[in-house]
């Protein structure tokens, strides 16, 4: 009872300290990808230029991910406002189909998906993005005063200032980084593989913004779950405005999540294998509960918690268990 009580006051205050946690978070996570770039660097330059020239590589990784972003969506969203009245048609023939089939409430689904609701949603859309500028700016700033201090922590815990603790710490934090460069990299080649493979397969089904599809594929593959259900949905209910056929949107939406189903259940496991092995409910869980905590960012970022966690409970004895039950790795023999 003691440590549900405990799990509850936690997962309570960060929900509402996500504005400061969160970008603590990610800063962490950042760290933990660039610092090998920085120490490479640190050892043929002064710290300060090192510092810069590693701030720049990611500035310009996250500007060039940020930007494909935009224009995946943006491309959407001009084509959605272009052909607005498809869409309406659609959900009145929805509408009417329902309602021929007794489902009354039908009829104010034609009044709310409208061109007006469309708008709104992209004006909502937009102010998200400028909020996220303001999380960017804050998580440089961790990042840049993390890099600047890292080093000196990491040779106290070495030198055992921290007692045994310190040094286990240390050896979970160094596995960690090396997990989630490995686990970024893994996410990696499998979205650019899904992005291609989604604007192969939507040039061929003659779909409008197959390269806009491919970039959002190769986007949201980097939020488990979610961003493939995404990925898949949209091109869907675009084909049936495009289309004005059930059946073409149906053969889109098979393909899509064929697409998907190989490149997460086959591709992606053999490539991470058993270093990254976490129960798949506890990365589906990861993803949910860090979207109810901070949204879309939340779903990203809850997996690398995840492996972090995990990999903290490996240095400990008395919570090494733990590592082992939440794994997705089988039994060991005997």
């Amino acid at each position: 009872m003691i440590g549900i009580g405990c799990a509850i006051l936690i997962a309570g205050a960060v929900y509402l300290g996500g504005d400061l946690i969160a970008p603590v978070a990610f800063a962490l996570f950042i760290m933990a990808l660039v610092w090998p770039l920085q120490a490479r660097l640190q050892r043929r330059m002064p710290q300060l230029l090192a510092l810069l020239l590693t701030l720049i590589v990611t500035l310009v990784v996250l500007a060039g991910l940020f930007s494909l972003t935009l224009w995946g969506f943006g491309k959407a969203a001009q084509w959605l406002i272009a052909n607005a009245g498809r869409f309406q048609t659609l959900y009145a023939e929805a509408a009417g189909w329902l309602e021929g089939h007794g489902l009354i409430i039908a009829g104010s689904m034609v009044e709310t998906f409208n061109v007006g609701w469309m708008i709104r949603f992209l004006q909502s859309a937009a102010a998200r993005v400028n909020g996220m500028l303001g999380f960017a700016v804050l998580t440089g700033i961790y990042v840049m005063l993390g890099l600047l201090e890292i080093d000196v922590i990491r040779r106290k815990l070495a030198a055992g200032e921290a007692g045994e603790n310190g040094r286990r710490v240390l050896a979970a934090c160094t596995e960690t980084g090396a997990k989630l460069r490995r686990y970024m990299g893994v996410r990696t080649v499998v979205s650019l593989c899904t992005g291609l493979a989604v604007w192969g397969f939507a040039t061929l089904a003659g779909l409008d913004l197959a390269i806009a599809w491919g970039v959002i594929a190769f986007v949201l593959n980097y939020i488990p779950f979610i961003g493939p259900l995404l990925a898949t949905l949209m091109p869907t209910l675009f084909t049936m405005a495009q289309f004005e056929s059930w059946q073409m949107a149906i053969a889109v939406f098979a393909g899509m999540n064929i697409i998907q189903f190989l490149s997460g259940s086959y591709i992606e496991p053999r490539i991470a294998g058993r270093a990254l092995a976490v129960s798949p409910f506890i990365v589906l869980l990861a993803v949910f509960v860090g979207a109810f905590m901070w949204g879309l960012a939340g779903a990203f970022i809850g997996v690398p918690i995840v492996i972090a966690a995990l990999t903290l409970c490996e240095q400990f004895e008395d919570s090494r268990w733990v590592a082992r039950l939440l794994s997705g790795a089988p039994p060991a023999a005997g």
